[in-house]
């Protein structure tokens, strides 16, 4: 399957139609030749999926599907909204209920019945756009949609995700939060930066920063044991003033367009370690399964920042803590 079939089976939940095909460049000798070897089976008349993508079915998959169903029967005045917008623009939907598609009209009955929730709003805009005939709010509005109405983490993991795609910015936000939002959306997004590159980064972030911990410095860390490998299924946080590395699995990364760059333009440095930064002295390792329990990842982080600092025979003296 090409990148533009891709692409376009992505956002409708998995599947395509013959014309969708088509407009990517498969003639119908090679429509029916995928049909015959069983590369593609055949949903119903005229709407097909890739093999693979038939063999691990997902919620987020299943929610597309449906979204794209509503979408069809639902009329031009309805858009797709909230995470169900997310949903079609890519982001991740990790912590948040697909259990309901939820649209916005401008007229109809409001709330919730066979699994959509429709929410009424007339006008219906600013903030919407159709997309390959899809209808749907702007990517900062279901941003600010979902942080006004979910819980904190999952709503934070997805203004991440957003920002890191380069989808929405801190202006565009703000503008949708004034236009969508409430007190708790505009509280959430000013909590979420554009340093996280995956979904467990998010939250490992967002752990740290509800403790009050230190700030994870810009630039990696040293490397603690050249002899050690390293790869894609390892990252770091670098706290160059408790001498601590934090690694973590960086699960579900968050996607990014990667275009072509300008030639005017300069190259994209990655960040390097500082060599002025001391060596580390700890490390603390935090799996996907610890970040379910905050407290867990909170108490261990503590105490590798303790034995680091127990190491280095300085002490740091606590401002906050009262006078005897």
């Amino acid at each position: 399957m090409n990148p533009q079939l891709a692409v376009m089976a992505t956002i409708r939940g998995g599947v395509f139609t013959r014309a969708d095909a088509r407009a990517c460049g498969y003639p119908d000798p090679d429509i029916d030749s995928l049909l015959d070897t069983g590369c593609w089976r055949r949903i119903r008349p005229g709407t097909y999926a890739a093999h693979r993508a038939l063999t691990l079915v997902t919620n987020e998959v299943l929610h597309l599907r449906k979204v794209y169903r509503v979408l069809r029967s639902g009329g031009p005045a309805v858009f797709a909204s909230h995470q169900s917008a997310a949903a079609l623009h890519a982001l991740p939907l990790w912590g948040l209920d697909l259990s309901r598609v939820h649209v916005t009209a401008p007229h109809g009955r409001g709330g919730c019945v066979g699994g959509v929730h429709r929410h009424i709003r007339d006008p219906v805009g600013p903030g919407i756009q159709v997309w390959n005939k899809l209808r749907m709010v702007s990517p900062a509005r279901a941003v600010v949609e979902v942080a006004a109405t979910s819980p904190a983490a999952p709503a934070v993991v997805l203004t991440e995700a957003a920002l890191y795609a380069g989808l929405v910015t801190s202006r565009s936000l703000k503008r949708a939060a004034a236009d969508h939002g409430n007190e708790r959306a505009i509280t959430t997004i000013s909590r979420a930066g554009a340093e996280s590159a995956s979904v467990a980064e998010s939250r490992l972030r967002l752990i740290l920063a509800n403790e009050g911990l230190p700030v994870p410095s810009p630039t990696p860390p040293p490397d603690v044991d050249p002899l050690e490998p390293t790869g894609p299924e390892i990252a770091s946080l670098w706290f160059p003033d408790e001498r601590t590395v934090l690694e973590f699995e960086p699960r579900f990364p968050f996607w990014c367009e990667e275009n072509e760059p300008d030639e005017a333009e300069l190259p994209a440095v990655s960040p390097v370690p500082d060599p002025a930064a001391p060596d580390p002295l700890e490390c603390c390792r935090i799996s996907w399964a610890d970040l379910n329990d905050p407290a867990l990842v909170v108490d261990r982080v503590r105490a590798s920042f303790t034995r680091a600092s127990r190491r280095t025979g300085i002490r740091h003296f606590d401002l906050a803590r009262a006078r005897m």
